[in-house]
């Protein structure tokens, strides 16, 4: 029974897709607007700072959403208590269940999903679904996973039992596995997961013997996957690929699908909110998911408003992913807003010093888009104020010349265009790029600095 009311909330989900831009707008307003009322009545928190901002519940409906106030993870670690709907959530004690061994394969209080996310103080943050929110959420990856597919194919596809793989760090409470997990576990499909760092002659036994036909994971460990099947060493009877979790690059993401001859759904999701949108092409920008959450662009800055979440509301939540707004497709198919998005943290600048001795920085927006024939994969690695390395991931047989060239005809204008002529790179080919050990992810930019960085 559960599973026909998955597929019925599937469908009713599915047909956001279908509507138009000015429908999508009444759905989302209509959606703040309880998810605000909600706020005001259960939350201290809330009903505090928007008294402080004039915001009454008798004018929470005329109140246009840029007039409330923000909120950052600062604020929601000092105010969790009281910005949390439910007096049974308190930070100290998901702190103890989340330390506590048997949690792990535990909700609290039996009905509240958690999400731990560590910033750079090692202090765990906590985000809380309820049952409701986490099967809209679960909802939402679903939709996005089968992008592009109409019922009666996702219904014929469901009939065959998908044998999903999961490719990424998959031990303790990270976000993409438990949701990954619930999903496959609602589809009644087939599940196998695969850590980024067990031996790949072990990881190629899993492979073998449960043969795939999804593939879900970071972009950097499907790559991986993705080197077996064309050594040999591994089958593919892929159909489709979804990559999640860090930057997918425009030739990554051609390399995936040359190799596996399917679709790849770039996702977008974070802790705050696992459902943010998706990049179905390259090119075309992410679609983001306006029925499901708000995202504004305030001079750069990025703010998220979850729409399904009223445990614990997230109302103009400071995300420091970079977003720009992108102008609709023409004849685009969907109601939805687009964005270029990148997943970085604002801290990922690479600040230099100018040959005046001023300091100057590069954004990891001007260096995420390179694209060069031959260039599968790369990584900024930061050396000194005046100096950083370019490692280059080919694919066989790619001329590093002329990879070489390319890159170079890329960052010489940008380096002109910011001053920078004195810094000093060079291109350093490796045989893979090897993700941060202690979460699977390949970052974009990486700071290997004696002395502290500029600025």
């Amino acid at each position: 029974m559960r599973y026909i009311r998955l597929l019925w909330d599937l469908y009713q989900l599915k047909r956001n897709t279908a509507k138009s831009e000015e429908q999508i707008k009444m759905l989302q307003d209509k959606k703040l607007r309880k998810l605000l009322h909600h706020a005001y009545q259960h939350s201290a928190y809330y009903r505090q700072t928007f008294a402080q901002a004039g915001i009454s519940e008798e004018n929470i409906d005329d109140v246009p959403l840029k007039q409330f106030p923000v909120i950052d993870k600062e604020l929601l670690m000092q105010n969790y208590d009281e910005l949390v709907t439910d007096a049974e959530i308190r930070q100290e004690k998901l702190r103890r269940f989340d330390e506590s061994p048997a949690s792990k394969s535990e909700n609290y209080l039996g009905r509240y999903h958690i999400i731990h996310s560590s910033g750079s103080t090692g202090v765990p943050r906590y985000f809380v679904y309820d049952d409701k929110a986490w099967g809209q959420m679960l909802l939402g990856i679903i939709r996005g996973a089968l992008w592009g597919m109409g019922m009666i194919d996702i219904l014929k596809l469901l009939a065959g039992k998908p044998r999903i793989l999961y490719i990424a760090a998959t031990d303790g409470r990270y976000a993409g596995a438990m949701a990954v997990g619930d999903g496959i576990t609602g589809l009644h499909a087939s599940q196998e997961y695969l850590d980024i760092n067990e031996p790949i002659e072990k990881g190629n036994q899993k492979v073998r013997k449960f043969d795939p036909n999804i593939v879900i994971g970071y972009p950097s460990a499907i790559k991986l996957m993705a080197e077996q099947v064309q050594a040999g060493k591994v089958p593919n009877h892929v159909r489709r690929v979804i990559s999640c979790g860090e930057p997918l690059s425009a030739g990554l993401r051609q390399f995936l699908e040359d190799t596996f001859k399917c679709p790849v759904i770039n996702f977008y999701g974070s802790s705050e909110s696992l459902a943010l949108g998706l990049e179905e092409k390259a090119g075309d920008g992410m679609v983001l998911f306006d029925d499901m959450n708000v995202i504004e662009v305030e001079d750069g800055e990025m703010y998220l408003t979850c729409l399904y979440n009223f445990a614990q509301p997230l109302i103009r939540y400071h995300l420091t992913d970079t977003l720009k707004p992108k102008k609709r497709l023409p004849d685009d198919p969907y109601g939805f807003s687009r964005a270029e998005v990148l997943l970085c943290r604002n801290e990922d600048e690479m600040w230099f010093r100018k040959a005046d001795g001023r300091e100057e920085f590069i954004h990891p927006l001007s260096v995420e888009g390179i694209c060069v024939d031959g260039l599968k994969d790369y990584q900024f690695v930061q050396t000194s104020d005046k100096s950083f390395q370019i490692m280059a991931e080919t694919s066989k047989n790619a001329s590093k010349e002329r990879i070489i060239h390319g890159i170079e005809s890329i960052l010489e204008p940008l380096l002109t265009d910011k001053a920078l002529e004195n810094i000093s790179y060079e291109v350093c080919f490796v045989e893979t790029i090897v993700p941060d050990p202690d979460t699977g992810k390949k970052p974009l930019i990486v700071k290997k600095m004696n002395d502290r960085k500029a600025g």
